[in-house]
């Protein structure tokens, strides 16, 4: 028997890890007009940020949700999903804070948000993992 907490931790991680695809998305097309309201630093950091971390971003948040669709569908392949999120998130942000040293340029505060978001990362891996261990994923 499936525990009713399983499904609303995976029901709250597909909500976050929709939300953060469609985060990415509205990045990712962002208008010429859009990217110019933007205020300088951050402005400055997407357009400095390379194609390949833009593209771990996509991984980090495209394997995110695929992992909390496979922890809905009971599937072991969730696992391996979060860790493929994971590796996407240390990329992305490891350019952003280690190379292009955006906490000097926006400040200490732009290390919160990614802070929670690698957090959730983690988690998001030791739930799977958890779960397998439990034979809830198959």
């Amino acid at each position: 028997m499936v525990p009713v907490w399983y499904w609303v931790v995976t029901a709250i991680l597909l909500v976050w890890n929709a939300v953060g695809c469609l985060a990415c998305f509205s990045q990712m097309r962002m208008s010429p007009d859009k990217l110019a309201s933007l205020p300088e630093a951050q402005r400055a950091a997407w357009i400095a940020m390379p194609a390949t971390v833009k593209a771990a971003y996509v991984v980090a948040v495209g394997a995110g949700l695929l992992g909390a669709i496979a922890l809905l569908c009971r599937c072991a392949a969730a696992g391996p999903l979060f860790i493929a999120s994971l590796v996407g998130v240390i990329v992305q942000f490891g350019w952003f804070f280690a190379v292009y040293k955006g906490a000097s340029k926006l400040g200490a505060s732009s290390l919160a948000f990614p802070a929670v978001i690698a957090l959730v990362a983690v988690a998001q891996i030791a739930f799977a993992c958890w779960a397998k261990t439990q034979g809830l994923l198959g």
